[in-house]
């Protein structure tokens, strides 16, 4: 079994409001194979909470706008570190980048297929790590000396 065209276009148009809105290291995966409650799985993360829930909001209002889906569950909210939305076909998480590093739900399901995404959703992939390192950049500046 693999992902429904609904799927594709739900993770499709989310993946690409999640890029709108800066997003770091967005990816989708088709877990339909082993399970069975949903088609796919989007992930996305950014440096800080009010980027998430940012975010967040966009890819509801995108979906909602353009596709008229509206998550069943959100979950998360209220500390906007790790947002689930679940729109049954798909589930998206949007996490805090700390939370994406510690949980490591690419390592979950590096077995799936990994589903093609819009060119700027591509794009976007290493951007936490460029982050990390110009925020460390920016760290020793301000302490004047290099680590």
């Amino acid at each position: 079994m693999t992902a429904t065209d609904r799927s594709l276009e739900l993770v499709n148009t989310a993946a690409q409001a999640a890029a709108d809105k800066l997003a770091h290291d967005v990816i989708a995966y088709d877990v339909s194979d082993v399970l069975s409650i949903t088609d796919a799985f989007l992930l996305a993360s950014a440096p800080n909470d009010r980027q998430v829930k940012s975010i967040v909001d966009e890819i509801e209002e995108r979906l909602s706008k353009e596709l008229g889906a509206k998550p069943v569950r959100r979950e998360g909210d209220r500390e906007a570190r790790w947002v689930l939305l679940d729109y049954v076909d798909i589930v998206v998480h949007v996490q805090h980048s700390e939370e994406r590093v510690f949980y490591a739900l690419e390592r979950l399901w590096k077995d799936c297929p990994e589903l093609e995404l819009p060119a700027d959703a591509k794009a976007t992939r290493g951007k936490a790590k460029e982050h990390a390192e110009l925020r460390a950049e920016e760290d020793d500046t301000e302490f004047g000396e290099p680590r």
